[in-house]
């Protein structure tokens, strides 16, 4: 019986090569497309997941109010760590960790940058970094120790078993003992470092990391087991105030699981609302649209070729067939369809991967573990069950005295529900089509947008080595290279918040309100550099020395404060008192997903830590090679690294890019197949009207009626199609522009062109089989079989 129904499979493959070959391709391509999706989805999902104690770890937040609602940070302050494992014994392990970013190591002759974090004793008793040598107990109990990964300590010492007890110098001023060895961190960590130094090491270069009101550290703690969590949160959840003996009133503290802050960190009022877990789910249902289409043409061609296996149906039926075998015998050959798709999805995954890498940033590959095997089997029978359900039922549902009597006629359901799977495909193909302009103008909105300051052709690199001592001599020297405009420096990335206080006050203050002003520290020059326009006042100048017991505040913040001519007026910062001397217009330092917010800028030469330089256009190279020499000649033994500022706005976006480039493609796809199963569909149309057409030529129709006739149909489905999807894609476009602070308006015309792509799509795929039919001979229309 099995191989009577293979036979069969193959006959009828052979027989309708046409429908074979295009849902060949069409459950190919949409399976290749789920893979893919697939591979990112399970590797977004493994995220931080192969910590060991991962159920027990569990970061420590806050819920800060502020005047205009809570605000949710994952910093902490310093000594946090300490306080809660002395007082709460429901906590088996806590650690401080502040991440530095990339340092300047060497050893000997070899120089290199690394990025690395300093962490509290217990760092590897708590993540499973994987220790190649050192003791998890030892190796950051002393305080000039350093634990390095494997790659690094083959660069610096061949292999990892050298490099113990050998010393590493950090930024050209300190020692340290390599104590340990671990694996290099793996892709599947949102944490990615070279090294762990000690938090002792480096609350002796940064003593305000001590300090109870800063807030610039990450405290991670490990419950004991078998602790309640809710009740633990709920018993900490006043800690600083009562730390503060009730001073501190707007900090809440909460509990956070660990491997869950990747996927679930975006807080909006204080409400979790999501955060990369949002692109998880969305391209997962990509990947099952995707799948429905390519599924939906296969239903759609074997219902259509129906006409033509009836009397094979009546006779099987006649001589003794029951359905149930019909029904195996159907299902068989999509089953097969899908397993012969799988093995090209396969073959085609594998070669687009590197790509699909480049597109994502990540690492992915097609290796056939135990749940991608089952994954690979489900999505068979998903396929196989769900292309050939319909058309198994369908056609074993023949009477066979009816098909041999030659009184089979289509049937009115049947004709609806193949145009309502049309108009299916089709409407997920227009709201894509419009989903990926809205996407597409909002990042070149992004990018184009005007941020308040100038960032175009000014890099930014690290102030090291003497240029801590002498920075007016280092400025003056790079401002004296040709194709530098000009230089300064600054304490602020311009890329997201760095650093903020709520210890700013004037008259007419709530006590109550903790709103945190971001601190921008500049030096002279650095605002007329970076273009910050002055709505009132003026900007630092050294002809007004000195101005550090002054201050900038933007518009944001002055409105904020509801201070009425500012100028002149004296406010209190960190208990200094300061005169505001100038009010900036607006700028954005944070992405454009966030509006404006108070910020003052300070004047703070010594404290500033990034170099600015203002390029010529047309003299970069030149310029920055110049900068380096100079660089080098007061920073001898460190790595010169400098990135462009508009660099930096850029990977704000990274994520918006990637889904932008992602979903493109992904729509193309859906289209594609789409089209394929139209093609298929219109090929069939003409072929059963093949006779009518025929009669009306001889009856004096012209090609164009003949085009027209066979046209029209399909131009009626697509026009729903339209009608069904333009409002699903103006929801779906206004629910993700809601996330951006600054955003486009959606425009009629992103409609307008979606609807008209995928009537012109329609129409030159149904045209090209209506044009080829339209010139057929009458004479071969009318010729009996």
């Amino acid at each position: 019986m099995i191989r009577h129904i293979v036979l069969l499979i193959f006959r009828n493959f052979k027989r309708f090569k046409s429908v074979f070959f295009i849902n060949l391709v069409g459950l190919s391509t949409g399976l290749t497309c789920v893979l893919l999706i697939y591979l990112w989805v399970s590797d977004e999902l493994q995220m931080d997941q192969f910590h060991v104690n991962g159920d027990r770890l569990y970061r420590i937040m806050e819920h800060r109010v502020k005047a205009d609602g809570i605000w949710t940070s994952p910093a902490t302050s310093g000594p946090l760590a300490e306080e809660m494992t002395a007082q709460y014994p429901e906590i088996e392990y806590s650690l401080s960790e502040t991440w530095i970013g990339s340092q300047t190591l060497s050893v000997g002759e070899k120089v290199l940058k690394s990025p690395g974090l300093y962490a509290s004793k217990k760092f590897f008793n708590m993540f499973s970094y994987g220790l190649l040598y050192g003791d998890p107990n030892q190796v950051l109990a002393e305080k000039n120790s350093v634990v390095i990964s494997e790659s690094l300590s083959k660069k610096f010492f061949e292999s990892p078993e050298q490099s113990i007890g050998k010393t590493i110098r950090v930024d050209q001023q300190s020692d340290l003992i390599v104590s340990g060895v671990f694996k290099d961190v793996g892709f599947n960590s949102s944490d990615r470092f070279d090294f762990v130094g000690t938090w002792e090491f480096i609350l002796e270069k940064r003593t305000w990391l001590q300090s109870n009101g800063n807030t610039s550290c990450i405290t991670a703690i490990m419950l004991k087991p078998g602790v309640n969590v809710t009740a633990f949160e709920k018993k900490i959840s006043d800690h600083v105030k009562r730390r503060t003996n009730g001073e501190v009133t707007h900090r809440t503290m909460f509990l956070k699981k660990y491997n869950e802050y990747y996927l679930y960190g975006q807080y909006e009022n204080g409400v979790l609302v999501g955060g990369r877990i949002t692109y998880v789910k969305l391209f997962s249902i990509i990947a099952v649209f995707i799948l429905v289409i390519a599924c939906i043409n296969f239903m759609n061609l074997s219902t259509a070729k129906a006409s033509r296996r009836i009397k094979e149906v009546g006779i099987k039926k006649a001589i003794g067939a029951n359905r149930k075998a019909l029904i195996l015998q159907y299902l068989g050959e999509s089953l097969f369809m899908s397993f012969a798709s799988l093995v090209i999805a396969i073959l085609l995954t594998d070669l687009i991967l590197p790509l699909f890498n480049e597109i994502t940033g990540k690492s992915l590959e097609l290796s056939f573990n135990l749940n991608l095997t089952l994954a690979a089997l489900l999505g068979l029978s998903i396929t196989g069950i769900m292309a050939g359900s319909y058309p198994a039922l369908y056609l074993s549902s023949f009477s066979p005295a009816t098909v041999l009597k030659g009184r089979f006629t289509t049937s009115f359901g049947e004709l609806w529900a193949r145009k309502g799977l049309v108009v299916f495909q089709f409407a997920l193909s227009v709201t894509f089509i419009v989903c990926v302009i809205v996407v597409y103008k909002q990042i070149e909105y992004l990018q184009s947008k005007g941020l308040g300051y100038d960032r175009e052709n000014v890099i930014s690199l690290p102030r090291e080595g003497s240029a801590w001592t002498n920075l007016d001599t280092f400025l003056n020297e790079l401002k004296s290279i040709p194709g530098v405009v000009s230089a300064s420096s600054h304490g602020h990335t311009m890329s997201g918040h760095n650093s903020g206080t709520s210890g700013v006050f004037w008259d007419g203050k709530d006590p109550q309100d903790k709103t945190e002003f971001e601190v921008v520290r500049v030096n002279y020059g650095t605002i007329e550099m970076l273009g910050i326009e002055m709505a009132e006042g003026r900007a630092y100048s050294k002809s007004f020395f000195p101005d550090t017991a002054r201050v900038i505040f933007s518009e944001a913040a002055i409105k904020f404060m509801g201070l009425k001519n500012p100028i002149g007026k004296t406010v209190s910062i960190w208990g200094q008192q300061h005169e505001i001397i100038g009010i900036s217009k607006d700028f954005n330092y944070e992405s454009l997903h966030e509006g404006f917010k108070p910020v003052f800028l300070r004047l703070e030469p010594e404290n500033t830590r990034m170099i600015l330089a203002k390029l010529e256009r047309g003299k970069e190279q030149s310029a920055i090679a110049e900068i380096k020499k100079v660089y080098e000649k007061f920073a001898p033994g460190f790595v010169f690294e400098y990135q462009f500022l508009d660099e930096n706005y850029q990977s704000q976006y990274v994520a918006e890019q990637r889904v932008a480039t992602l979903s493109k493609y992904f729509a193309g796809l859906a289209i594609l197949i789409s089209c394929l199963g139209l093609f298929g569909l219109a090929a069939f149309t003409a072929e059963r009207r093949l006779k009518e057409i025929g009669i009306r030529k001889v009856l004096g129709s012209s090609e164009f009626g003949i085009i027209y006739l066979l046209s029209s149909e399909f131009t009626k489905i697509v026009l729903v199609a339209n009608v069904f999807a333009l409002p699903a894609a103006y929801v779906l476009s206004a629910w993700w522009l809601e996330g951006f602070a600054f955003r486009i308006g959606i425009h009629w015309w992103f409609f307008l062109v979606s609807g008209l792509s995928a009537l012109v799509i329609a129409w030159l795929t149904v045209g090209t089989q209506a044009f080829r039919a339209a010139r057929v001979s009458p004479t071969k229309c009318l010729r009996d079989e």
